[in-house]
């Protein structure tokens, strides 16, 4: 015998016992059978398989709807003697059920059922509907198990056994529909008994579509929790966080494919409307909760795409142009993402990884840029480097010669050493295929930075004008030996000339063609006022450097402004004056030195004296001492009233002038000298101060030292003096 399970569903006071029901469905597994089960209700007097209270009427009415609304099939026991009578022969159960068990009463039961049917109110839609419409009525008679035992039996037995069939084609329920699948079973009864108990209209087919919401989406939920908790995803969730996962797609979509099916198999039996929202709202939660994994392998992706791209890059610019290389591997890497995002990509649904790869591009292109940028830098610098080179020590050379020619041999220089620049950076660069634009910028680059090159130059050297004006060399770049033999005036006119051409050189840059008077206005405003007649500042109608701008010369190409050149040269003339001073004291040094006879004095004295005077003056040194004090004398008054110069604007004026400005000049010197000798002793800097020139001690004493150095050589006929001029 099969096993049975006995449950009382609901109680005396109306109570349904859902956990009563819950344990039944699980020890019978009933929520495995989808549609392959029937319910059925019995219904009859007391001990015929149904009990109620006799005194409970209501109640009677609510089981008898339930049974109803649940069941498949309804059986309603009667005995044959109650048959015709009332409330005995459960009537009021008729009003509900139909069917009676006797065969040979059956015309008369159908009758009654039928005037029942007709007396019970119905909907407006179904006034006219006929009772077979709505129930299969069968009545089936059964003998006296007290007078028939065996016979009893016999026909309970095969009536047992429509009941095994009773679903099939045929069978007892066969034609039956709207059934809720065994799983949504227990939420239906509670429903139905629930809507009863209310005393609400029973709506079966919204109670069909109400039941498929819940229990598809009971089912919908149990399937994502076991989902989640699927010991192979929780696998596959963890490793995309670290890094891609190949065959992600295909296996995520096993994964999907198999949770759909099992929602499937059991919701296949629910209403297909609810059951088909339901799982595209299951679906769709998986697919959510598949998403970020989705996301993170297409970040790895690109990641590890972008990584092996940039080694590939590197390599081929080893062996191709740059931008043939840039193309070739972003189409390759392109194409490669293309393949690792379908091997990710999941079979329910279509993802579009094109936000992903744009962000690839995006990133390829920017580190093209930026190596394109680096690898341009480098290319800039190697030639401006060569430029640099090539024209920084001939351009120092250049300002060094200080010539009519300087400039324009510099402009020649620059020009030759440019193009060919520009010409092996345009080579370098045709790799690239730059946009016009963006080449023509770069050589404008690259030229500018030649211009400036020269213009730094000739910045440095302006700024050490002063000092290359003071320097002096021979022709085998030797300093000047002064040997007494030299005009040195005339080398002096000529170094102060060599000077002021270095100077107006160095005064702006010239790489343009476009002339300028800066040496005519140094000439003229330098060297002219000079000459005699030109002393007198009076005479003058204006002074050329008395501004801080050249003409036909923009502010940016000067190098030293009229004031500047003013200024520099008057310190120039300063500082070299006493170096002129020293040639002159070297030269007249070297000339006595190599001179055997005796001083002039000497000889005039023994012309005059006679030898042996003169050896009396020799023998006795207070003469001496008063000859000597005549001589210093007669020399400080050559020397105040300018002798030789006076006898140079003819004889009898230089007498007339000299005898105007004799006795003044007397009473001058004795004056002096009166003052000096009450004046205590001065400190031996003061006087070696005032020994100095004039126009020595009006100079800098800072570069009294470094300006007016002197050096004494020998040489076969004695010592020689030098010092530095220019020249």
């Amino acid at each position: 015998m099969d096993a049975c399970f006995s449950t009382q569903l609901i109680d005396g006071d109306g109570v349904f016992n859902v956990s009563g029901l819950e344990n039944f469905m699980k020890e019978v597994k009933m929520g495995e059978c989808g549609l392959s089960y029937a319910v059925v209700s019995i219904m009859g007097p007391q001990s015929s398989g149904h009990r109620l209270p006799k005194d409970d009427t209501a109640f009677e009415k609510q089981s008898a709807l339930f049974a109803l609304a649940v069941s498949d099939i309804v059986l309603i026991n009667m005995w044959c003697h109650d048959i015709g009578r009332e409330q005995a022969a459960n009537k009021p159960l008729l009003k509900t059920v139909f069917q009676t068990p006797l065969e040979n009463l059956e015309p008369i039961l159908r009758e009654d059922i039928q005037k029942i049917w007709d007396g019970v109110p119905k909907p407006h839609a179904h006034k006219e509907t006929p009772l077979s419409e709505f129930f299969n009525v069968e009545v089936v008679a059964l003998s006296s198990y007290e007078e028939k035992e065996e016979l009893f039996k016999e026909q309970v037995a095969s009536l047992r056994d429509r009941f095994q069939q009773s679903i099939a084609p045929g069978g007892l329920a066969g034609d039956r529909r709207g059934v809720v699948p065994a799983s949504g079973f227990s939420f239906s009864s509670q429903q139905f008994w629930k809507v009863i108990k209310e005393n609400k209209d029973l709506d079966l087919p919204a109670h069909k579509v109400m039941v498929a919401t819940v229990r598809c989406e009971e089912i919908g939920n149990e399937k994502i929790a076991s989902f989640t908790a699927d010991e192979e995803w929780q696998q596959f969730e963890e490793a995309v966080q670290h890094d891609y996962v190949p065959g992600f797609g295909k296996k995520i979509s096993n994964l999907l494919d198999r949770c759909l099916s099992e929602y499937d198999m059991e919701a296949i039996y629910f209403d297909e409307g609810v059951r088909t929202s339901k799982r595209h709202q299951l679906e769709s939660k998986l697919l959510q909760l598949v998403n970020p994994a989705y996301q993170n392998i297409l970040d790895h992706l690109r990641t590890r795409t972008l990584e092996v791209f940039k080694e590939s890059f590197d390599k081929s610019l080893e062996k191709e142009g740059f931008a043939v290389a840039a193309r070739d591997c972003t189409k390759v890497f392109l194409e490669k993402f293309d393949k690792g995002s379908e091997d990710a990509a999941i079979q329910q649904v279509k993802w579009d990884p094109s936000k992903i790869k744009d962000k690839l591009k995006r990133d390829i292109e920017a580190h093209v840029a930026s190596v394109r940028a680096k690898k341009l830098s480098e290319l800039c610098s190697k030639y401006e480097g060569q430029l640099t080179k090539a024209l920084a020590e001939p351009v120092e050379a250049l300002l060094d010669s200080a010539s009519e020619e300087t400039w324009p041999a510099i402009r020649k220089l620059l020009q030759r050493e440019t193009k060919s620049a520009v010409s092996g950076f345009e080579s370098a660069m045709a790799s690239f295929e730059l946009d016009e634009v963006t080449q023509k910028e770069l050589l404008s680059k690259l030229e500018s930075h030649g211009k400036s090159v020269v213009e730094s130059k000739a910045k440095e050297e302006a700024a050490r004008v002063l000092i290359r004006m003071k320097d002096s060399r021979d022709a085998d770049s030797m300093p000047r030996v002064w040997t007494g033999k030299e005009d040195i005036k005339a080398i002096t006119k000529t170094a102060r000339s060599a000077s002021m051409k270095l100077l107006s050189t160095m005064a702006a840059i010239r790489l343009d063609e476009d002339g300028d008077n800066i040496e005519n206005t140094l000439s003229l405003a330098l060297v002219d006022t000079a000459r005699p007649g030109t002393t007198d500042r009076s005479i003058q109608s204006f002074d050329p450097l008395a501004s801080s701008s050249w003409e036909r010369v923009p502010e940016e190409k000067t190098l030293i402004t009229p004031v500047q050149c003013k200024s520099l040269w008057r310190q120039f003339k300063a500082e070299t004056e006493y170096t002129v001073t020293q040639a002159i004291a070297a030269q007249e040094a070297n000339k006595r030195n190599n001179n055997w006879l005796p001083p002039p004095w000497a000889l005039a004295a023994m012309a005059i004296l006679g030898f042996n005077e003169f050896m009396t003056l020799l023998k006795n040194p207070l003469y001496l001492g008063v000859i000597f004090v005549v001589f210093l004398v007669g020399k400080a008054m050559w020397v105040q009233l300018d002798i030789a110069k006076e006898f140079q604007n003819g004889f009898l004026p230089a007498v007339l002038s000299l005898s105007t400005k004799f006795v003044p000049t007397i009473m001058n010197i004795l004056k002096r000298l009166a003052d000096e000798g009450q004046r205590p002793a001065a400190p031996e800097r003061q006087r070696e101060m005032e020994l100095q020139p004039k126009s020595t001690r009006n100079g800098s004493h800072s570069n009294v030292t470094s300006a007016g150095s002197s050096s004494i050589t020998s040489s076969e006929s004695g010592p020689e003096y030098s010092s530095p001029i220019a020249h």
